[in-house]
């Protein structure tokens, strides 16, 4: 496992009137807008240093510091999308990884990642400044339907990190839960009770595990 790329933007205002916003939205203000740096980065905090959320209300924090997107899923997109220039970091992703992908990896399982030392929390539900990104008023539902999220970590130990750098699991999470898993359970592709179970049992961060027992009446 490895790092293809790092990718880093800051908050950008995006007009309206602009075919990419949404109808009844004022100007956004979206970090959506990443491009790869070169050289080591340092992981500091909530962030991969050059970068910064624009909405710390569903964006950054300490559980959603470091997003990465794997690799494997640019041949799907391309497939979907082939009028599109898909370059790393188009989904807006800190890290372009190979390796680790969302049916791998468990929550709260801990990667060493160049000097870092990251930890999964969660999958990524994406937000309408994602169709922004691609000029798309169906990339939201295309990415949701793909089932491909990508994966959320929180920063256990600041370092820095660069492309190349390998990904090394030193930890597994506590409970047998993957990133995949979360997303099949919450979309209703599964439904067993022993899955669900472990999902509730597991450090899975954010609002996934309310939506859960709601969605299933727990």
């Amino acid at each position: 496992m490895r790092i293809l790329s790092v990718n880093v933007g800051i908050p950008k205002q995006v007009p309206a009137g602009d075919a990419r916003v949404p109808a009844g939205y004022s100007t956004v203000l979206t970090s959506i807008f990443k491009l790869p740096v070169s050289g080591r980065v340092a992981v500091r905090g909530y962030n991969v240093e050059g970068d910064r959320q624009s909405d710390l209300t569903v964006h950054g924090g300490p559980n959603k510091a470091v997003y990465s997107y794997p690799s494997e899923h640019y041949s799907f997109w391309r497939e979907q999308l082939p009028d599109m220039d898909l370059a790393f970091g188009i989904f807006g992703e800190n890290l372009t990884t190979e390796g680790l992908t969302e049916d791998s990896v468990r929550i709260g399982d801990q990667f060493r990642v160049g000097s870092t030392v990251l930890r999964v929390t969660q999958p990524r539900m994406p937000c309408f400044k994602l169709g922004i990104r691609f000029a798309r008023n169906d990339m939201v539902k295309r990415f949701w339907q793909s089932g491909r999220s990508g994966i959320y970590f929180a920063v256990v130990e600041e370092g820095d990190l660069a492309a190349g750098d390998r990904i090394e699991k030193i930890a597994e999470g506590p409970v047998e839960i993957s990133v995949a898993d979360v997303v099949r359970l919450y979309r209703g592709d599964e439904t067993s009770s022993e899955l669900l179970d472990r999902a509730l049992r597991a450090p899975l961060s954010g609002s996934w595990k309310e939506e859960l027992r709601e969605r299933r009446g727990v």
